[in-house]
């Protein structure tokens, strides 16, 4: 059906003008019109988009409204990681005097030379979203996951009214991806508990009261059904920026976040300029101070070097931007009581004593469990069953009981003592000399060991098998289905669609991945074995000393201490795990189920063609993951930097590079494609 200029031009017009009232409502808290008004536009348009299908758009405020439910999230690799920012912990000025003092510390600056500027900014208690959006329009909504791949939620985030579908103006990028913090006010999330009791009131099964705001909001983020989504009050604030491709050219942090603004993006008017330390101490001070009297939820303030030159001088240390900080207010404490005393296994067979408690509101979470970290610190903090205790949670930090309050003792219960057997298993627990922590004996035939020891193996970092979360492992492990890791290339398409909520189409899609995972690395898979003290620098070393894994099985502990970084108690360690028959038996087990990966000649110091040399990556290159790009260029002596300077040798830069590589042709730093760095790791 050909849709009328006339009714063409009136859909364009409602969807500016819905948009423009939307902007004053959500986030300008302007309203223009009243709500009655608002509605008829909707429903305006709603009827036009009914009578001519081909006028809905995807920035069309009628797509707000939810939709059909998804089976599952899509995983998002980020253009532009979301990095991790440094924590500071001091309380009152420490921690910004430090933070400015290791800033001009790396910029080489004097005493005497003029204060840093620097962008203060709150510390939202919410969930990290990256929004992008081309052309002006919200394309792709995804949240930080573990920084390189996230979960695609665009569906539930177009149902956030403060986050504009397309952004205002005419000025903004090609692309836009916009940083940023979903959260839920204390006074919405009061009135969705309240709806929520009187639901419960009624009988409504499946329902529950929500513990705090912040996992409210992530929760309705992470909902399937975006409709369900919709009903749960959601805000949103704008801080940062991944990958921007065209648009103005900016200077300062300040001025981007200026520009968000102005393109319809909510930003926060607590934001300050400050001059150096004593600025950003004040700001810390002043923050504390009204803290209570936010409508929302913070732990905390950030601070940011605005200059974006100097951000580019600073660069990152291994996943953190050396020019940013989130600077944490004192821990909140309160007292509670302990019910119990349990012990917990973990994935290594670490025993650790956990205080059960009275329920209680602790740092915006409701606290039931609270570590006792070893036998020894229980014992010294003399914590008892009835105790009253002082609970302290700071931020995401594992809440722990500070300290006893004797005076509220009644009577003599016993002191804690560790347990001799596991009470998972049954098996000897067993204290190292030097160590301050009981371990399990069992293993991998340890019920809490194995579920985590799987957890581990199938980690993007590890053999990686995409799809297997801990819920879906707990099933397997409950059920008897996976008993040990080889158990898991041995899953058929039966036992898996037994399982609950496992449809045939995800059970299809897990076979596929654990397919996929038998092709690894040897780094990998030895990271992947869970072995004590042994991270991923340590399984990159042993693979390059070593060059194949039965080696590294034979060796002896003096011969791995022939590797560099390992030390006595890590050698000790990898040759007591392949002592061990169970350990063997898995290994071989997993090669016979067609787990492989290149093994080659041992590398102990011989000559690498890229030693000396740092290399940035940036951009997306036709065949290779980034992660490989840097596994190659690393076996071949490179250091792989995350910001280009005068001191980076090369470039190597795909579609869609971004800033670094306007910054690697400004400096006159040599830029490869995949074909040139392939030539250069050939010796060319």
């Amino acid at each position: 059906m050909t849709v009328p200029a006339r009714d063409r031009e009136r859909a364009d017009a409602l969807r500016e003008l819905l948009h423009h009232h939307a902007h004053r409502y959500y986030v300008l808290d302007e309203p223009e019109i009243p709500d009655a008004e608002y509605d008829k536009l909707f429903r305006e348009l709603q009827a036009l988009e009914e009578k001519y299908p081909e006028l809905l758009t995807p920035d069309s405020p009628t797509q707000r409204v939810g939709g059909k439910a998804l089976e599952g999230f899509e995983k998002v690799r980020h253009k532009v990681p979301m990095l991790s920012i440094r924590t500071e912990t001091d309380i009152e000025a420490t921690g910004a005097q430090n933070f400015d003092a290791r800033v001009r510390r790396e910029l080489g600056l004097a005493e005497s030379d003029p204060p840093i500027e620097y962008v203060a900014e709150l510390k939202f208690d919410g969930l990290a979203i990256n929004l992008r959006y081309e052309h002006g329009v919200l394309v792709q909504a995804a949240t930080r996951g573990d920084g390189e791949v996230g979960e695609d939620v665009t569906q539930n985030i177009r149902t956030v009214g403060q986050i504009p579908l397309k952004l205002h103006g005419k000025a903004f990028p090609e692309v836009l991806e916009v940083r940023g913090e979903v959260y839920m006010r204390r006074d919405d999330f009061e009135k969705l508990n309240e709806l929520q009791r009187e639901k419960i009131a009624m009988g409504a099964k499946n329902e529950k009261t929500f513990v705090n705001p912040r996992n409210a909001a992530a929760g309705a983020v992470r909902q399937l059904d975006p409709n369900i989504a919709r009903q749960r009050p959601l805000s949103f604030f704008a801080y940062g920026w991944g990958e921007i491709v065209g648009g103005p050219q900016f200077r300062s942090h300040y001025d981007v976040l200026q520009a968000l603004k102005s393109w319809g993006l909510p930003v926060s008017d607590k934001i300050a300029v400050a001059q150096g330390a004593a600025d950003l101490v004040r700001y810390h001070q002043d923050v504390g101070r009204a803290r209570d009297q936010l409508p929302f939820d913070i732990d905390g303030v950030v601070y940011k070097v605005n200059s974006l030159a100097l951000q580019q001088q600073l660069g990152f240390v291994t996943r953190e931007p050396r020019w940013a900080v989130a600077h944490k207010f004192p821990a909140q404490e309160q007292l509670t009581t302990v019910e119990a005393i349990d012990i917990q296994v973990g994935r290594t067979g670490k025993l650790t004593p956990v205080a059960k408690l009275h329920p209680v509101f602790v740092g915006g979470v409701t606290v039931t469990n609270a570590t006792l970290h070893n036998e020894d610190e229980a014992r010294r903090k003399d914590v008892r069953v009835g105790d009253t205790v002082i609970v302290r949670r700071a931020g995401d930090v594992i809440p722990e009981v500070v300290a006893v309050v004797p005076e509220k003792r009644h009577g003599n219960p016993p002191q804690f003592t560790m347990p001799k057997r596991c009470p998972v298993c049954g098996s000897e627990a067993v204290r190292e000399e030097g160590e301050a922590d009981y371990r399990c004996t069992g293993g991998l035939f340890c019920g809490a060991q194995r579920k985590q020891a799987i957890l581990h193996f199938a980690q993007r970092r590890a053999v990686e098998v995409e799809g297997l979360g801990e819920k879906l492992v707990d099933q397997m492990v409950d059920a008897g289905v996976v008993k040990t890791l080889p158990d898991l290339y041995r899953l058929g398409f039966a036992n898996l669609v037994a399982l609950e909520r496992m449809g045939e189409k995800s059970a299809q899609n897990l076979l596929a991945n654990l397919e996929k995972s038998k092709s690894t690395t040897l780094p990998r898979f030895i990271y992947g074995l869970g072995i004590r003290h042994v991270g991923e620098a340590t399984a990159k070393d042993l693979a390059k000393h070593f060059g194949k894994l039965d080696a590294i099985m034979d060796a002896t502990p003096e011969q791995l201490l022939e590797v560099p970084d390992v030390g006595p108690v890590v050698a000790e360690s990898i040759h007591t795990f392949f002592q061990q028959p169970h350990n063997r038996e898995v290994v071989e087990q997993l090669r016979a189920c067609g787990v492989t990966w290149e093994e080659g000649e041992p590398d102990r110091g011989a000559p690498k063609p890229l030693a000396g040399k740092t290399v940035v990556l940036t951009g997306t290159l036709p065949t290779l993951s980034r992660d490989e790009a840097k596994e190659m260029l690393e076996a071949a002596g490179a250091k792989v930097a995350g910001s280009v300077s005068k001191k980076t040798d090369y470039v190597v830069a795909g579609a869609e590079a971004g800033s670094k590589l306007d910054k690697a042709q400004e400096l006159g730093v040599p830029v490869l494609d995949e074909d040139g760095l392939r030539r250069l790791l050939a010796g060319g």
